[in-house]
């Protein structure tokens, strides 16, 4: 039983000692950004500031009619940009239309 818990213990110690995946999907703005439009022909399609007591960031939405493909990019005020999520099958919805008439 102990040898068991002493396993699962250096187990779990490894993995919550291990540099985090988002490392190596970082780097300089300028280089991210031309990555996005090189490889995958993206555009910048939203934005927005994102802010938190400690620090802000800017949250933008890459994406291509081409391929398909989206990539959410986080900025942090030093420039330097990390991949949150990227995907396929992008749609965009469009502005809201907010109904013709007075609320009730």
């Amino acid at each position: 039983m102990f040898k068991r818990l002493l396993g699962v213990s250096i187990i779990f110690g490894m993995a919550a000692t291990a540099p985090p995946a988002f490392s190596a999907t970082c780097g300089a703005r300028g280089d991210v950004i031309h990555q996005l439009e090189s490889l995958y022909s993206e555009q910048l399609t939203a934005g927005g500031l994102q802010t938190a007591p400690s620090k802000n960031s800017v949250v933008e939405i890459w994406s291509s009619e081409k391929t398909g493909t989206f990539t959410v990019l986080m900025t942090q005020a030093n420039g330097i940009s990390c991949i949150v999520a990227v995907g396929t099958d992008y749609f965009d919805i469009g502005p809201i239309k907010k109904p013709k008439g007075s609320a009730s």
